[in-house]
């Protein structure tokens, strides 16, 4: 729904940053906007098999550099059997036994002494309109040494954990209040992840939960009843990302209200936006 750019006239494309883009999930949640050529990709992947295959497959709008991104000083990446648990942190044994189909993936294959970057320090990034990052557990950090990147963000799409798996890695509660102290708001969870407590399992489906949560990938955004804290790009950039990622319309019927107001778009953007959605139902 291209009429959407035509109304915001953003003055760029959006700037996406991905910490964590190993490709094990399949597509990316912002690859609408890739396929549309609406956005440009730099991507942080310290694992060389990982990294590899993303710079094979990667198009005009992407590049990949094998940083990891934490708080600037050397750590042990911990390699896992199954690289999607590889981690700074190191994996706990004892929350393991509690999810013990798991326990496999988090065997530590080897461990070898990685610098890491801050973000505020990738001179490579000049403008960072939506972060997802995926890192493992150490996503708190990233965050507390990304903070003058971050000042305009607008959107950020991070893993959780609600049960932590690996030692001294922060729950929940401590990345919502950094976030919430950097002036973001939860907006929608993307995925969430059940999984049975052991040693319970359904015969026919062992890996199939009941309630337990375990992890989540939970969106935020600028926070928009304050929306004087976003000048009117971030506000577009916003209404992209709420509209081609996450099919949030009324957070984009929002944007469109206050750019609307501040004279910023056409005045009858809002009533436009609304009636091609209802068209395309």
């Amino acid at each position: 729904m291209h009429l959407l750019i035509q109304l915001l006239q953003p003055s760029r494309l959006t700037e996406i940053v991905d910490i964590g883009a190993n490709p094990i999930d399949g597509d990316p949640p912002y690859q609408k906007l890739l396929d549309a050529n609406l956005c440009n990709i730099t991507g942080f992947e310290p694992q060389s098999d990982a990294l590899e295959k993303l710079n094979s497959n990667k198009g005009n709008h992407e590049r990949y550099l094998p940083y990891a991104i934490a708080d600037g000083q050397e750590h042990l990446l911990n390699i896992c059997e199954y690289s999607g648990m590889t981690s700074l942190l190191e994996p706990d044994e004892r929350a393991f036994e509690h999810f013990i189909a798991l326990k496999p993936n988090a065997v530590v294959k080897q461990r070898i002494s990685i610098p890491t970057q801050k973000l505020d320090d990738i001179t490579e990034i000049e403008i960072l309109d939506f972060l997802k990052i995926d890192i493992q557990g150490a996503e708190l950090t990233v965050f507390q040494f990304g903070r003058n990147k971050l000042k305009n963000t607008v959107a950020i799409q991070t893993e959780i954990s609600f049960m932590t798996l690996y030692k001294n890695q922060p729950a929940f509660g401590e990345i919502d209040v950094e976030l919430r102290a950097q002036e973001f708001v939860p907006h929608c969870f993307a995925a969430v992840k059940k999984w049975p407590i052991a040693p319970f399992s359904f015969i026919e489906q062992p890996y199939q939960a009941v309630n337990q949560l375990l992890e989540a990938d939970i969106v935020y955004v600028r926070d928009f009843t304050r929306p004087e804290l976003m000048d009117n790009e971030q506000l577009k950039q916003l209404a992209i990302v709420a509209h081609y990622v996450y099919q949030s319309f009324d957070l984009v019927t929002r944007c469109l209200l206050l750019l609307e107001q501040r004279n910023a778009i056409q005045l009858n953007a809002q009533q436009l936006y609304i009636q091609t959605l209802n068209q395309q139902k």
